[in-house]
């Protein structure tokens, strides 16, 4: 398969806006939930965090880590009234921390989002491999079914932002139904009784909680895409910032509460274990064990689909960023071109899509000779997505200290506590999150000691920020017009 099997789009014309008055707020808290991928995280992401750091408080993890975001939800959801623009993180810094900051945040973005979705693609590659394997028999590279993956993605990527929620709103609800039905029967087998276990303070603040912690905020990437559809949604000034409350609220108590059942249905001793055991098998094993095969089985179609409503999730946020930049001609202008059918941003859909195409064949050359059947798990799907969560934790720390900024100009409209204190506190534990996933970079993808990959990947997302912020300075030198404009595609003041 080449660049010229591309899913068939339609073709972009000279409009330079987005499909208006499109998302309410369910379907807007669907879609920000869609990219954290509940299936994912609670059937991959949790035992892998067991079985990695070796602690039981997991489950507390992401009631800790909840706290954090919800704090910088409520500043940004203040900001979001103000600052309609589909480059959020971009638009945002840019104007709370100066527009050489902004440029430099919106390319470290692309870089970010763009790794955590083709490294999902990955995952996705080859559980619908195993899948077909273990069903019907087929051996199917894992590429060709990432590929049946990103022609899915592709054709929706283009089509109507409804269309989007509503396919992704039928998957995560089918998700929440997998996930709380295994909580339920996990809590009616509890081999050690039900507990606090999990929840205690002393099983995560221990050797390990810094890699626990950087495992967990995976959970939430995609958390704050909400308002990077502020000039989709129904009411700009408030949906965005709801969902995003919502959201994050739902998935750090939703995580919190599957982790700790998956600690009572293997038991507080034998969770760690199993989980190093099983890996991302653990939950299916468990259900293989207590339910109908046929409830296996849809659990796995499942689990396939949503991998998938998380690469349409993220895809449609790069879209949109290299709409809004292509629009404000940090990157060509081109790019900013919509269709007058669908109001989709194509040229964004369409760039997103041939990078994925890319890359995925890329890693396939590389792969060929592997003998590894987790090899598109273990490079391009671990890699990239910690590379992502590396970048977007920084990214959310920088916001956070933007909303400060920018807020001090609304000091009569938002109290103290929105505009300094939430998003100050917020501030301090993403740097210091940052700052830990730093440290244990090297545990994140899978290496014993510091390697050539510990500090190569995080300088793939960090160095094209360093390089946006002296493209903004030149444009501040060379084009002062186009300077002018960064970051005001959608502001209101």
């Amino acid at each position: 398969m080449n660049a010229h099997t591309q899913p068939a789009q339609p073709v972009a014309d000279d409009r330079q806006s987005l499909d208006a008055r499109r998302i309410g707020t369910p379907a807007l808290v669907f879609m920000i939930i869609a990219a954290s991928a509940p299936l994912t995280v609670a059937a991959g992401g949790v035992p892998s965090n067991f079985a990695v750091t070796g602690l039981v408080g997991i489950p507390l993890s992401f009631i800790v880590l909840g706290i954090v975001l919800v704090l910088f939800s409520i500043g940004y959801a203040a900001m979001s009234r103000h600052v309609h623009n589909a480059g959020a993180f971009f638009a945002y810094i840019a104007k709370g921390l100066g527009k050489p900051a902004g440029v430099g945040a919106s390319l470290t973005a692309l870089v970010a989002y763009n790794s955590m979705q083709i490294g999902i693609a990955g995952m996705f590659g080859f559980v619908l491999s195993s899948f077909l394997g273990g069903q019907f028999g087929l051996e199917i590279s894992w590429w060709l079914c990432a590929l049946a993956g990103w022609v899915i993605v592709g054709l929706l990527g283009v089509n109507r932002i409804d269309l989007n929620a509503k396919v992704l709103g039928v998957i995560v609800l089918a998700e929440f139904l997998i996930v709380v039905i295994y909580d339920v029967v996990g809590l009616s087998h509890a081999p050690e009784g039900i507990s606090a276990d999990g929840m205690v303070p002393t099983q995560l603040f221990a050797g390990g909680v810094g890699a626990a912690l950087a495992f967990s905020i995976a959970a939430f990437m995609g958390f704050e895409s909400g308002a990077i559809y502020n000039e989709e949604v129904k009411d700009p000034r408030r949906t965005a910032g709801r969902a995003t409350i919502i959201a994050v609220s739902l998935i750090a108590v939703f995580y919190a509460f599957s982790a700790w059942a998956m600690v009572m249905a293997e038991g507080p001793n034998g969770v760690v274990p199993r989980s190093q055991e099983f890996g991302p098998d653990l939950m299916f094993v468990f259900l293989a064990e207590r339910s109908p095969g046929w409830f296996v089985e849809l659990a796995n179609v499942l689990f396939l689909t949503s991998l998938l409503a998380a690469l349409l999730a993220f895809h449609n946020i790069v879209a949109r960023y290299i709409f809004a930049l292509g629009r404000e001609q940090v990157l060509p202008q081109a790019l900013a071109r919509t269709s007058r059918r669908t109001g989709a941003p194509v040229a964004g859909s369409l760039t997103q899509s041939a990078l994925a195409l890319v890359i995925i064949l890329v890693f396939a050359v590389v792969g060929a000779g592997s003998e590894d059947p987790l090899f598109p798990v273990v490079t391009l799907f671990t890699w990239l997505t910690n590379m992502g969560a590396f970048g977007l934790v920084l990214l959310m720390a920088l916001t956070a200290l933007a909303v400060v900024g920018f807020l001090r100009a609304h000091a009569a409209e938002y109290s103290l506590w929105t505009r300094v204190i939430a998003p100050g506190v917020a501030a301090l534990g993403l740097i210091a999150l940052f700052i830990t996933i730093v440290v244990n970079f090297n545990v994140l993808i899978g290496t014993e000691e510091p390697t050539t990959l510990s500090w190569l990947l995080p300088a793939l997302v960090l160095v094209p920020g360093i390089l946006g912020t002296a493209w903004a300075w030149r444009l501040r030198a060379r084009r002062p017009q186009i300077y002018a404009g960064i970051g005001s595609g959608g502001a209101l003041g």
